[in-house]
């Protein structure tokens, strides 16, 4: 298949039905029940970025839905997402993004910013690389809120690979200043720890987060290269990170032997 035929194509989701409900009036009346549910925090400013976890959404669509509520007031002036996440299927060294021309969920297209993309690639900030993109969960599991939020918007979706946090600070400051443009960090915490030593893992992480520092490892969040890259931007532009909920799936949906760890931050 040529590149030009490739690019037309839509990305079909590859987790409806699994980490979330696969029927579309089901899917929006959750999404929509996570958001309400969501106890509202009013932030100083539009978040530049945010941090929102990736797993089923009965394990952590709660703790998303703390960072969606937060950029309900902004909805209207959010054109452009760039959302990051990191690779649980293919190995992957750098940043990747799908040579296609929207992501499909239940409830509906999403159209990517193949211009943006393009300008990246040619500045040799990421590369075009379909294959990550074809059954990660990271990413898809983030776009039912923002449909539900934003109107008139384009994504811009990258898979990050091993890749230095310079690299992905380079990339975030290209995009990070214009207006209308948010980040979106897909990660969890900590995985698979009984449940006082996740707590104890993800208080530090956290801490960490919260004070910018770049030094989180994979065993801490699974997105840790791409939130490191955002944290050492962060720190540059003087942001500040707020807490909007932490969790893990021992306090959602499931057991206390072996949990995983949620957050949701906002950069302003």
């Amino acid at each position: 298949m040529n590149r030009d035929t490739e690019s037309m194509q839509c990305r079909p989701p590859a987790v409806a039905g699994a980490f979330y409900p696969g029927d579309p009036l089901a899917l929006s009346a959750m999404v929509s029940e996570l958001l309400a549910a969501a106890k509202p925090m009013s932030l100083p400013h539009q978040p530049k970025a945010m941090v929102a976890p990736h797993a089923g959404y009965i394990y952590s669509g709660g703790v998303a839905a703390h960072g969606y509520r937060s950029l309900q007031p902004y909805a209207d002036e959010i054109r452009r997402v760039i959302l990051l996440g990191p690779n649980h299927r293919v190995p992957l060294a750098g940043i990747a993004a799908p040579d296609v021309s929207c992501f499909r969920t239940p409830l509906g297209d999403i159209e990517i910013d193949q211009e943006m993309i393009s300008q990246l690639a040619d500045k040799g900030l990421l590369q075009i690389n379909s294959l990550p993109h074809h059954q990660e969960h990271c990413l898809e599991t983030q776009l039912p809120f923002l449909q539900k939020l934003l109107s008139n918007w384009q994504l811009v979706p990258l898979v990050v690979g091993e890749t230095a946090a310079d690299d992905v600070a380079a990339l975030l400051e290209e995009v990070i200043h214009e207006p209308g443009n948010i980040v979106i960090v897909s990660s969890d915490l900590s995985h698979f720890h009984e449940y006082h030593e996740a707590q104890r893992i993800d208080n530090h992480t956290s801490e960490l987060i919260e004070t910018l520092q770049p030094v989180i490892h994979p065993q801490q969040a699974c997105g840790a290269f791409p939130l490191n890259g955002l944290l050492q931007l962060a720190g540059r532009m003087g942001l500040r990170v707020i807490t909007l909920d932490r969790k893990n799936s021992g306090d959602t949906a499931g057991g206390k032997d072996q949990v995983v760890g949620y957050a949701s931050y906002a950069f302003v």
